[in-house]
């Protein structure tokens, strides 16, 4: 399916990103996450923007947005964004939907702007703060998350190994690494650059942070439906179905079968069967 991209840059909230907008219609905003960019969206993009104008930003410190040295707590990230989606599409109420670190800044921009979201779709990731995220931090399967903590340590040690580390981290996480594996070099463009690594790391780093802000949030659920999603073969569906209804008094959840962790590039289709009548219910 063909699809106008619109590449752009803007400069917001005291950074530059840059994004792919497409389609007409009300706001959807798609956050990756790592160690992915906008890309990730690739086939499910197409089929959205026949309904939505579809924003799909590099988040602060990933693809082609700047790197800078600090920011990299959700709150700030959840401003970027807001911000670029003011620059396109001013004042209006916005869709979201975060996969992994994605997912982080999505439930952010929903807490942190409440008036400013229509629905929220949070993809295979347990939001720092919930009983999901203290029952998976522990697992040995997500040691990534101590490791990228390291400052400093992290970098060194994948300094000239990018290539190596993201192969890996794709494959362990995926159920069908063939449909993942070939874009590799996509990606490792942005995150081998100076500073690619680093800033994602920091993006972790702030997850403590995040954890504390996001504990006081959770005391309020949000009052927009919430749609949680996970990927059969990411082992995480129990705790993930049951993080929703501590987010919102309107949750649901589907599990998408035959996915490992990167479901929008795994099963796209099967992907778009569960968030599509989610989105277009709000």
């Amino acid at each position: 399916m063909s699809v106008d991209l619109r590449h752009g840059k803007a400069d917001v909230n005291g950074t530059r990103l840059h994004y792919v907008s497409a389609g007409a219609g009300e706001p959807l905003l798609l956050l990756h996450g790592f160690p992915q960019t906008w890309y990730e969206w690739r086939h499910v993009l197409p089929v959205l923007a026949e309904r939505y104008t579809v924003i799909a930003p590099d988040y602060r410190g990933a693809g082609d947005s700047a790197r800078p040295v600090d920011g990299y707590d959700k709150a700030t990230m959840a401003a970027d964004v807001v911000e670029l989606a003011d620059h396109l599409v001013p004042g209006a109420r916005l869709r979201v939907v975060g996969h992994d670190m994605g997912a982080f800044v999505a439930y952010s921009v929903a807490a942190h702007f409440p008036d400013r979201v229509r629905a929220l779709c949070l993809v295979d990731a347990p939001v720092p703060g919930t009983r999901a995220w203290d029952g998976l931090r522990t697992d040995p399967r997500v040691w990534h998350i101590a490791f990228h903590g390291a400052r400093d340590v992290a970098e060194m040690l994948v300094a000239g190994r990018e290539r190596q580390y993201l192969a890996q981290f794709f494959e362990l996480r995926a159920h069908h690494p063939h449909l993942v594996m070939p874009e590799l070099d996509v990606y490792l463009r942005t995150y081998a650059a100076p500073g690619g690594m680093r800033a994602a790391f920091e993006a972790y780093r702030a997850l403590p942070h995040d954890a504390e802000v996001n504990a006081e949030l959770l005391g309020t659920p949000l009052r927009v439906p919430v749609l949680v999603v996970a990927g059969e073969r990411s082992n995480s569906g129990p705790l993930l179905e049951a993080m929703g209804p501590q987010i919102s008094r309107d949750a649901s959840f589907a599990l998408v079968r035959e996915s490992g962790h990167w479901i929008p590039e795994e099963q796209p289709e099967a992907f778009l069967a569960v968030v599509e009548p989610f989105l277009a219910r709000a």
